[in-house]
C-alpha cells in the first residue's frame, strides 16, 4: 500500500482540524447520507486548499532563496534539500488529481464506493483517507496482482 508521507499527513490533520468541530461521520447513520458527503466534500476542498498554500511558499522560496553557493558543500546540501522540496511538492501535484477525482466522485454519486466490488469502502477508512477509491481487501488484492506483475 502506499504510504504517506509527514507532510501529507500533517496537512490533512491541518484540515481536518479547519472543518467544524460539531460533527464526525459516524458508522450509525447512513452511508453517504448528504451530511456525510457534505463533510467529506468540504474535508477534501480543505485539504486541497492547504497543499496549494503550501506549495505556493516553495514557488517563493525558489524564487527569492539563493541558489548558488560558494562552498561546494553547501550548495550541494541546497540543490538536495531542493530536489526534495520539489519532489514533495510534484507527490502533491498528483495528491490534488486525485483530490479533484474524490470530488468528482461526489458530484456523481460515487463517492465511498468500492471502483473493483461496488461494496463501501467505510467511513473510517475514508476519514483516514479521504481518497481512497477501494475497499481495504480490495486494495490490498491489487496491490498482491501489482507486486506478482512486477516480479514476472
Amino acid at each position: 500500500m502506499a504510504t504517506a508521507t509527514h507532510d501529507d499527513i500533517d496537512i490533512l490533520a491541518k484540515a481536518k482540524r479547519a472543518l467544524p468541530a460539531d460533527y464526525s461521520p459516524g458508522e450509525d447513520e447512513e452511508y453517504m447520507s448528504e451530511k456525510q458527503l457534505n463533510y467529506f466534500r468540504v474535508l477534501l476542498l480543505e485539504w486541497k486548499r492547504s497543499i496549494v498554500q503550501a506549495s505556493e511558499g516553495t514557488l517563493q522560496n525558489l524564487q527569492d532563496g539563493p541558489i548558488r553557493e560558494p562552498d561546494l558543500n553547501d550548495r550541494a546540501s541546497s540543490e538536495t534539500d531542493w530536489g526534495i522540496e520539489l519532489r514533495t511538492r510534484d507527490r502533491q501535484r498528483k495528491l490534488i488529481s486525485k483530490i479533484d477525482a474524490a470530488l468528482r466522485r461526489i458530484d456523481e454519486g460515487e463517492y465511498g464506493w468500492c471502483d473493483k466490488t461496488g461494496e463501501p469502502i467505510g467511513i473510517n477508512r475514508l476519514i483516514a483517507r479521504p481518497i481512497a477509491t477501494m475497499t481495504v481487501e480490495a486494495q490490498q488484492a491489487h496491490e498482491r496482482r501489482e507486486k506478482i506483475s512486477r516480479d514476472d
